[in-house]
């Protein structure tokens, strides 16, 4: 079953509105107009039988005098479109100008309420009541009898043009909903033609926010908001890719290089030991790296759940300091730690993103320096920062020391042999997985990274 477009039901919904308004309007027209003339037909006939009252009562009880004939002559011998009977009680036609001959029973008789009859393709509307003195030989009936044909000719050809002008406006409607609601919708065909020539050399494209209307702009914000974030991605992963292929390089080279040599000729058995070696390590480091992107890929995708027990950071803090005190005394580094606190979270998750900062503090201080650890407990966060002397970095490389690979300066790169530059990226993925955040500081030769972790209640 094929679905109408928007467009399509959008218009019928507006074609339909028109149509309901117009015969709401033009139902209500109509009653209106037949209470009016109801009401002004009413109008007439009583005020016709108020004067024949008066001028009988005013006869002095002689009904049958010219001068009443006379008077009543004029009083309705004028209206064409008005007949008249008035009879006395005994028989005596005091005034006729009908031409109905055979009038119903029930209306010839007295009623107070005004009738309605249709004969011979004529509507008439009329009234009999008794007038002059009520009782008695010298009162009289009346009835009197409206021709309102025109009226329902009226209502016909009312009728008529009512329905040829509603077919005309839902015709016009339905044409100018098909206008309107195509003008209306021409942002969403326009977010529809951005979509469909995305690409990923054309996720930098926009669209313009000046001639979306307002009900809409929320929806182009939200694709334009989506859009960047693609392109954040797509860069990022452009860029993870190449740094990926970059890093792997070097060992692989690595591994070639040592394997053709020792293979151009025969060698010892040492020779063939030191090469395996020497290729081992290399391996090594490859493993370790291909943990690491493993370990954010899972973290990109929300895959890393934290165990949640009792940790006592100063414990963990000194834990490293023992792990690391060897390298830190060949270089004559002091590890200070002050402050204390426990939070909730993953040890070895924990241990592993504090032990990164701790390693790249060791390899930037310079000896003889002093590294500080500080602990600070709040009412709803307890940070952990780890402080070291050394160069300042600029401030447009902070916010990008946690991407993976980032390298600010030769100076503080971690392109070593042993150092993919994963370590601070996967320090953040283990914060942000403890509902965290991670920052770093660097002023006047000081450098520090900041670990904050929320107080669950």
């Amino acid at each position: 079953m094929t679905r109408l477009s928007l467009t399509a039901r959008m218009s019928l919904m507006f074609m339909l509105a028109v149509v309901s308004v117009l015969t709401v309007a033009g139902v209500s027209f109509s009653e209106l107009s037949r209470r009016h003339f109801w009401m002004q037909d009413q109008q007439t006939i009583t005020e016709k039988l108020d004067s024949i009252q008066q001028i009988l009562m005013a006869s002095n009880s002689n009904l049958e005098s010219s001068h009443v004939r006379l008077e009543l002559n004029a009083l309705l011998g004028a209206h064409h479109e008005l007949e008249a009977v008035i009879t006395t009680t005994e028989g005596i036609v005091l005034f006729s100008n009908s031409h109905i001959s055979n009038l119903p029973t029930p209306f010839s008789q007295e009623n107070a309420d005004m009738w309605r009859w249709e004969h011979n393709g004529r509507l008439y509307r009329g009234m009999t009541a008794r007038v002059g003195p009520q009782s008695g030989p010298h009162s009289a009936t009346a009835t009197l009898i409206l021709d309102v044909t025109s009226h329902s000719h009226f209502f016909m050809m009312l009728e008529r043009w009512f329905w040829i002008g509603l077919a005309i406006s839902a015709i016009t409607s339905g044409a100018l909903g098909v206008v309107v609601v195509r003008n209306g919708l021409r942002p969403i065909r326009q977010v529809t033609a951005v979509a469909t020539s995305m690409s990923a050399k054309s996720l930098k494209e926009r669209i313009p926010l000046a001639p979306v209307p307002s009900e809409l702009q929320e929806l182009v914000n939200s694709f334009n908001e989506m859009l960047a974030r693609l392109d954040d991605s797509f860069v990022r992963l452009s860029n993870f890719s190449a740094d990926i292929a970059h890093e792997l390089r070097t060992p692989i080279t690595t591994l070639l290089t040592h394997t053709e040599v020792i293979l151009s000729k025969k060698r010892c058995i040492e020779d063939y030991e030191e090469n395996l070696y020497s290729n081992l390590d290399s391996l090594n480091h490859m493993s370790r790296m291909i943990d690491d992107m493993l370990f954010l890929a899972k973290s990109d995708n929300g895959l890393i759940t934290p165990d949640s027990t009792r940790i006592n950071l100063e414990e963990v803090v000194l834990k490293l300091f023992e792990y690391y005190s060897l390298l830190t005394e060949e270089r004559g580094i002091d590890l200070r730690l002050s402050g204390a606190a426990c939070i909730q979270g993953d040890s070895l998750m924990l241990r592993r993103a504090i032990s990164n900062l701790l390693s790249n503090a060791v390899r930037y201080t310079p000896a003889g320096a002093t590294i500080d650890v500080t602990i600070e407990s709040r009412t709803d966060a307890v940070t952990l920062s780890v402080v070291n002397p050394g160069g300042t970095i600029p401030p447009e490389h902070l916010n990008k020391l946690f991407d993976r690979f980032y390298r600010a300066d030769p100076a503080r790169s971690e392109g070593e042999s042993h150092n993919a530059g994963l370590g601070l990226a996967i320090s953040r993925s283990i914060v942000e997985a403890h509902h965290g955040r991670i920052w770093c500081t660097s002023t006047n030769g000081v450098t520090a990274f900041h670990l904050e972790f929320p107080l669950r209640t």
